[in-house]
């Protein structure tokens, strides 16, 4: 291979990262928040301190909130579904396997893989796989990798619409109004 050939290779790798990082859509992290955020009054500037202690917190109290929801309110509710060690999904409504997820921002095979695989398990089980986000700025590709395995994915609104759907419960409003009350904002002491 010669000089230039070896330069062309080398360039053609560059231009793929220069398409795929001019492709990513990023959220002003500073600006972006989402009412669960908001009723604990956790602002970007905060959640910016410890980022990964913030997001599994949320994603915590998220998952607790959909499946205390649904356990009072659901006559046809089941809880996680365990095969082995792994759990891929936190509830069960009906034949809907539902696993909730504060936002997915992690594109790594590892992740990607285990959602394939939990998706097609699910289905052999003859269950509707079902991801409810809370958060709408969710990584692209670890969508489109869930979708492949067979996902039914709500994000945003439309995840607290199909709860609402399911629970008569009105779980944004819910939030919202508790938000405003200042009920459960975080106390940081003088700091």
């Amino acid at each position: 291979m010669t000089h230039n050939d070896i330069g062309n290779a080398l360039a053609s790798i560059l231009k793929n990262y220069q398409d795929n990082f001019s492709k990513t859509v990023y959220t002003d992290d500073y600006r972006s928040s989402d009412v669960l955020m908001e009723t604990f009054g956790i602002t970007q500037e905060l959640k910016q301190e410890n980022k990964q202690f913030w997001g599994r917190q949320l994603g915590m109290c998220w998952q607790r909130l959909v499946v205390e929801l649904c356990k009072s309110t659901c006559p046809n509710f089941g809880g996680a579904i365990r095969i082995g060690d792994d759990e891929p999904c936190d509830l069960v409504l009906g034949t809907d396997a539902i696993d909730t997820k504060y936002r997915i921002g992690s594109g790594d095979s590892g992740t990607l893989k285990k959602f394939k695989q939990y998706g097609s398990i699910l289905k052999e089980k003859g269950f509707r796989p079902v991801l409810l986000f809370l958060r709408e700025d969710n990584l692209p590709a670890a969508i489109n990798a869930c979708k492949k395995g067979g996902w039914l994915i709500y994000t945003g609104q439309a995840t607290f619409d199909y709860l609402k759907e399911k629970t008569g419960f009105d779980l944004y409003a819910w939030l919202d109004s508790h938000k405003d009350k200042k009920t459960f904002f975080i106390d940081r002491g003088d700091v």
